[in-house]
């Protein structure tokens, strides 16, 4: 296939690495970057050997990009989208899909009026342990998922929060932990649970961040159309710092689990990632003697290279890929909007102390 001309939305820490995975994709050729901030968009356009500008419109046009990648602030996702799809681009924004129900549906809406495609980035699925359980779920070997489990813990700092101003707000970053940390969990457990959300409680507490507006914690209790329930715990208050696990439980009595992050506390320009994603549990029959051999094998694929950007590579070829073969990307944005659906109902159910029930 011919290399598709792309270009990046947003030039900030993560479009960094996002640069990077498409200057390292044989199907990509990065030939511009976008930025309002003229500085930011020289500077990394410099650094990648593309173009810089300050318009979107402006970039898509004169580069003739077909592919862009949004790594802009939360709130900034559903603007930027819609003028490039219906400048004629295929649109990847970074998780979350965007901060409101409303906005999801624009964004969908103008893909589907200017036939373009649009998928949001959720890597960890690309990770061969989080692959292998929604493997054994499709061959039928948990039966139905009737139960689902995510932990995050994580640690953010005034360090954190001050390095970028949009952080910590409700309208410029959209929420707290929620929005920013857990949809990566979020979105494993809604792909894995497979059954459409009926009702949810939770809370959200702000614990230790008198700094900023939004969540730093947040817990849940869903209920599923088919029976099937599941539990979130989040939190971005929690030392030494980055920990994450999913674990699924089926209607055999089978259970599947990934340790998706876990070991590191987060210091700015560093990996979150340092300790290899491993399944943890793993009582599928007949595939119990595997799960030592997986955790050896998986841990030499993480440390093989830069993790955080080989996953992202991954998924990003696939959305290159899924153009070019006209077909749907693993992550598509149906199933980005299902993760905002989860936490706008935990919102919603903060502020009305009732249970919230779909459709929202």
């Amino acid at each position: 296939m011919n290399k598709l001309r792309s270009a990046i939305i947003g030039c900030g820490k993560m479009a960094q690495v996002h640069a990077q995975a498409l200057k390292n994709i044989e199907e990509a050729e990065l030939v511009a970057v976008q930025s309002r901030n003229q500085e930011k968009a020289a500077a990394t356009a410099a650094r990648f050997g593309a173009k810089a500008y300050t318009d979107i419109a402006e970039m898509i046009q004169q580069e003739q990009v077909q592919v862009v990648v949004i790594c802009t602030p939360h709130p900034a996702h559903r603007e930027a989208a819609v003028i490039a799809m219906q400048h004629g681009a295929h649109v990847l924004t970074e998780k979350p899909l965007a901060v409101s129900l409303e906005d999801c549906d624009a964004m969908m809406q103008t893909a589907a009026a200017c036939n373009r495609k649009l998928g949001m980035v959720s890597q960890r699925r690309f990770l061969a342990p989080c692959r292998r359980i929604r493997q054994a779920i499709d061959a039928g070997k948990l039966g139905t998922p009737m139960l689902g489990s995510v932990v995050m813990y994580g640690w953010r700092d005034e360090k954190y929060y001050s390095s970028d101003p949009w952080r910590g707000s409700w309208e410029q970053e959209g929420g707290g932990v929620l929005v920013n940390q857990a949809p990566h969990q979020l979105d494993l457990l809604l792909w894995y649970m497979g059954s459409e959300m009926e009702e949810l409680y939770g809370v959200w507490q702000n614990i230790n961040h008198p700094y900023i507006e939004v969540e730093d914690t947040a817990v849940a209790i869903i209920r599923f159309k088919n029976g099937a329930v599941g539990n979130i715990v989040v939190s971005n208050a929690q030392k030494p710092g980055i920990y994450g696990k999913v674990h699924i439980h089926g209607s055999n009595g089978a259970s599947a689990g990934v340790q998706t992050d876990g070991g590191s506390m987060f210091l700015p320009g560093q990996s979150t990632m340092l300790e290899a994603p491993v399944n943890d549990i793993w009582t599928v029959p007949g595939d119990e003697q595997q799960l030592k051999t997986w955790q050896s094998a998986d841990t030499a694929e993480f440390n093989s290279g830069n993790p955080v950007e080989y996953y992202i590579r991954q998924q990003i070829r696939d959305f290159l890929l899924a153009v070019a073969e006209k077909r749907e990307p693993l992550v598509t944005a149906a199933e980005g909007r299902k993760t905002v659906e989860l936490f706008t109902a935990l919102y919603r159910c903060m502020k009305t102390k009732q249970p919230v029930r779909w459709p929202l």
